[in-house]
């Protein structure tokens, strides 16, 4: 069994009232929220190590949470998983008049211009009393994407600096009023200030053109795999991890940075 109905066949049986899992019973659509946060996750990590084995299997996991989210609406009256590609299906094609339409082929600058328009123009038809251009920027977003999204938002009316070097020059104003902070000792001020510079630090992301959640991620994921090289180095010479000095763990560290720089 491997189309759709199929899929969605076995999610049924799995919400049987009478020999369904008790598991999946159990669950509602606030439950299954950090489900598929974890899985949407699980999808970019599989992607960034170009682990095109398990890719697969995460994207099957991920259409999981979506069949589930349609199943709880169909016995609910809501909507259907038919309701769900219907629309898909008909956002699509309103979104890509160049492709389904009008017969031009703009750039991609201008795609990118034309879609958010229209996506605009879908929220000022949703709102009944004064419009934002940040409504409807998901507050359950990571903190770091939510900040670029806003940004983006502002910039598209004109609301940013005009290159970098405004961005840069902000992030230098955030991080001088940070040291203020810490100079006072003030703990409220300090992770006022801290806010600030991070999301300075998006900005400055978005005038790179660097995807700030992503660029944390690979960061992160590169420390994470030094330390354990400096774990294994520092078991190899037979010295306790804990024990060892600043200045030896930074000989290890660097030891670790050439290694890798060599290969």
């Amino acid at each position: 069994m491997s189309d759709m109905s199929a899929l969605r066949a076995i999610m049924r049986q799995l919400r049987d009232p009478h020999s369904g899992c008790p598991w999946d019973l159990r669950q509602s659509y606030r439950t299954i929220v950090p489900h598929t946060l974890e899985e949407a996750y699980e999808v970019a990590a599989a992607i960034e190590a170009d682990d095109f084995a398990a890719l697969p299997g995460e994207l099957g996991d991920l259409l999981f949470q979506v069949v589930f989210y349609c199943q709880l609406a169909e016995e609910e009256g809501r909507f259907s998983f038919e309701d769900v590609a219907a629309a898909l299906e008909r956002k699509l094609v309103e979104r890509h008049p160049h492709v389904f339409g009008e017969g031009r082929q703009p750039d991609v600058a201008q795609v990118a211009s034309d879609w958010e328009t229209r996506k605009a123009a879908e929220r000022r038809a949703r709102t009944t009393g004064d419009l934002s251009e940040l409504d409807d920027v998901p507050g359950s977003l990571p903190a770091l994407s939510r900040a670029r999204k806003i940004q983006r938002r502002a910039a598209r009316v004109g609301f940013d600096w005009p290159d970098l070097t405004g961005a840069w020059a902000k992030l230098g104003e955030e991080m001088a009023e940070l040291e203020s902070a810490l100079q006072r000792g003030q703990r409220a001020q300090i992770d006022d200030e801290f806010g600030d510079v991070l999301f300075s630090m998006v900005n400055v992301a978005r005038h790179l053109e660097v995807e700030p959640e992503g660029a944390l991620r690979r960061a992160t994921a590169k420390f994470e795999r030094r330390f354990r090289q400096v774990e294994a180095l520092a078991r190899e010479g037979g010295t306790p991890f804990a024990s060892l000095s600043p200045a030896a763990l930074d000989e290890l560290w660097r030891a670790v940075k050439t290694a890798e720089a060599g290969a």
